[in-house]
């Protein structure tokens, strides 16, 4: 069996060593854009490379793998399936775990399914790290029963959401609006909280208020998230505004968490080790040079 990436960051990277442990006899192929890009091409290059990843000089590379993952940035989710479609190999199957709006997977889907291909919509649900392939996902389509006995044989953990594309990841979305806006609100409360000089303060009565939360250990971990993923958190915020909107409400609020986790992105800062205050105030001088 051969299973292709499209893109392959994080996500691809963490399925593709699961995988290769559950059952060595897979092959694997990947292509991704910053094989286009001068200055990330030899990275990207190795990243495949060592892990025994064949590489694809483009879209039209992957189309004989049996499956096809596509685990892009959420704004290219569309962009990549358009550049794969014309490519495609009657009867495969393309199984989309981008972070994107039920709109989006809709669209997406159709294009598969014109070139008589099979489309899954599955959601991530947890960080991929450290279980791979094996952290809790949702499925929903109308592909689910035919790759069910496949998926139990590789070991996935899945819950079928539905039988529509787009069901599992509504899920994805409403619940990124509280997980990555508790993100949001806790780096931007403590990093005002340090600008106004009580930082001490605001730890303490949050830690008696909400003990649960296991501060400030919960509080490293969101530093740590939104600024080693904040861009890409962003991306997927930007879907989950639309998820909102196209329910008939207001989707500010995840444009808003969209932008908090944009700027810590693109900060530069990165998390000192087992200690916060450090962090916070590292992150709080490279936001301010940064204008965000």
């Amino acid at each position: 069996m051969m299973i292709a990436f499209l893109g392959f960051g994080e996500a691809a990277r963490a399925f593709r060593d699961s995988l290769a442990a559950h059952d060595p006899a897979l092959r694997f192929v990947a292509y991704d854009i910053l094989l286009d890009d001068a200055g990330a091409q030899g990275s990207m290059r190795q990243a495949m490379e060592s892990r025994d990843v064949a590489v694809a000089s483009d879209c039209a590379g992957l189309a004989e793998a049996d499956w096809i993952i596509s685990a892009v940035t959420a704004d290219q989710s569309l962009n990549a399936i358009r550049s794969l479609a014309p490519h495609l190999v009657r009867g495969r199957l393309i199984i989309d775990v981008n972070s994107v709006s039920p709109g989006r997977k809709r669209e997406s889907a159709m294009l598969v399914e014109r070139a008589g291909c099979a489309y899954l919509d599955m959601a991530v649900m947890a960080p991929v790290q450290p279980r791979g392939h094996r952290t809790p996902v949702l499925l929903a389509g109308p592909a689910v029963d035919r790759v069910r006995a496949e998926l139990d044989r590789l070991g996935f953990a899945y819950s079928v959401a539905g039988a529509e594309v787009g069901r599992a990841t509504a899920i994805k979305m409403v619940r990124s609006l509280f997980v990555k806006g508790l993100e949001a609100i806790t780096v931007e409360t403590l990093l005002a909280a340090r600008a106004s000089g009580c930082l001490d303060e605001i730890v303490a009565s949050l830690s008696t208020s909400y003990p649960g939360l296991d501060w400030p250990g919960f509080a490293a971990y969101q530093f740590e998230r939104t600024l080693v993923h904040g861009k890409r958190r962003a991306a997927e915020m930007r879907e989950s505004a639309a998820t909102v909107a196209d329910l008939g409400l207001a989707g500010r609020l995840a444009d808003a968490i969209a932008d908090v986790q944009d700027a810590m992105g693109r900060t530069g800062a990165r998390p000192v080790d087992d200690d916060l205050a450090a962090t916070i105030a590292a992150t709080l001088s490279a936001r301010r040079g940064s204008g965000r």
